[in-house]
């Protein structure tokens, strides 16, 4: 996922969370990230919606 905020003051990971979160149909409050904060590589734990359920949708 490419995101267009600046990587400064959290402002990429909190892009990324409302692009997972909309498209995840989930709150932005409901994506945590659990790895990367600081790199290219991201970890997240979404609420409320599992694996399967998740790849289902990001692919579609």
């Amino acid at each position: 996922m490419r995101l267009r905020a600046p990587a400064r003051e959290g402002k990429a990971n909190a892009e990324l969370a409302r692009l997972l979160a909309a498209k995840l149909g989930v709150r932005a409050e409901d994506v945590h990230l659990r790895a990367g904060a600081h790199g290219r590589r991201k970890t997240v734990h979404v609420r409320g919606v599992d694996v399967a359920a998740a790849r289902a949708r990001l692919e579609s």
